[in-house]
């Protein structure tokens, strides 16, 4: 039987991800896909107040919606030959991307909406951990004006809403697919291999080229950027994975003007038990806050704050949602005994240490 790998849905070559433990949680190698046609508007800068009541699950009129939206959707060209997706996020000309579709490059050329000649772009920030980069264009370039996406709520979101995937998969612009939402809080490993947590999972055709290009609920609002798929074969299973909007709308402030962001740090390594009582600690990082607090190798983490812990994507999210310098309190069982550790969390290096 032919094992599933992991690939970005990117650019030019895409590549294997490599599944491991991560540092702070277990990296899944998960990822989206998607196919049909688009590029595309919406609503003025990335804002996400509307209609909170509706979680967009209705049945869109996809066609209706693809012609609103797809103005805001952008073609990117990186270097010579790398090629990817992306999303007007607001009307001063940022636009949001995943970064393995910039990594590399200094130069960059865009499509944006109706416009068909390619007009330059400056990269303005690099987040590897979470797979995001921000573009910028000159607005005055841009006939009709920029046309920003809608950024709605991924926390709102419920297996079995409705999705729509537009991007350019395989250099195809303006391609459009449509899905459910097929599960939530999958962790997905991003180009440094760190956990990227809550990611979303579709069934909407992803493939390679989608990748930075936008996750859309029934109403057009962006949820997620579709960043990789899961398939034997490198195109899409129907298995595909998006980064979630929750974590655009954290990471792109910080890096739209070429900041760095900064993470809460454990400092483990784990994965999962066979019953989902926990995540068992694979690895400590030597001088990391948890080796610090006490938590040793062959620890079970059962809770962290209030948070019951059933795996180690459980392990992931809890750590992300904290801020470098908090105190967390990590319940673990070790040889029988029950103990809550009080970790004082670091700052996220580049890199995954030991590994």
């Amino acid at each position: 039987m032919r094992s599933f790998v992991s690939f970005l849905a990117g650019a030019v070559t895409v590549g294997a991800v490599v599944a491991a433990l991560a540092v702070g949680g277990l990296i899944d190698d998960d990822a989206p896909s998607s196919s049909t046609s688009a590029a595309a508007p919406s609503p003025p800068t990335a804002n996400t107040n509307s209609n909170d009541d509706d979680k967009g699950s209705a049945p869109a009129d996809i066609s209706e919606l693809y012609k609103r939206v797809s103005p805001g959707v952008v073609f990117i060209q990186a270097g010579q030959t790398g090629t990817g997706s992306g999303f007007v996020l607001d009307d001063e000309g940022h636009i949001v991307t995943n970064d393995h579709v910039v990594e590399g490059s200094n130069q960059f050329q865009v499509v944006i909406g109706g416009n068909p000649d390619p007009i330059p772009a400056r990269l303005m920030g690099q987040d590897p951990s979470s797979d995001l980069a921000v573009l910028k264009v000159d607005p005055g370039a841009v006939k009709g004006g920029l046309k920003p996406l809608e950024l709605g709520d991924s926390t709102a979101l419920e297996p079995g809403d409705q999705t729509i995937a537009i991007g350019s998969p395989f250099g195809l612009e303006g391609t459009v697919t449509s899905g459910i939402v097929s599960s939530l809080g999958r962790t997905i490993t991003a180009p440094n291999n760190f956990p990227i947590a809550d990611a979303i999972q579709t069934d909407a055709a992803i493939n390679p080229g989608n990748s930075g290009g936008p996750l859309l609920d029934g109403n057009g609002r962006v949820i997620g950027v579709n960043s990789q798929i899961k398939s034997g074969s490198g195109s899409n299973s129907g298995v595909g994975f998006a980064v979630p909007v929750s974590t655009v709308k954290f990471v792109v402030p910080q890096i739209e003007n070429g900041g760095k962001v900064k993470r809460a740090y454990l400092g483990i390594r784990n994965g999962d038990t066979s019953d989902l009582s926990g995540a068992l600690v694979g690895g400590v990082v030597a001088g990391g806050p948890a080796e610090k607090a006490g938590v040793r190798n062959g620890d079970k983490i059962t809770q962290i704050d209030d948070r019951r812990i059933t795996g180690s994507d459980d392990v992931s999210a809890a750590v992300a949602a904290r801020e470098p310098g908090e105190q967390a309190k990590v319940t673990v069982e070790r040889g029988g005994d029950r103990r809550t550790l009080t970790v004082d969390l670091g700052t996220r290096p580049e890199t995954p240490a030991g590994g």
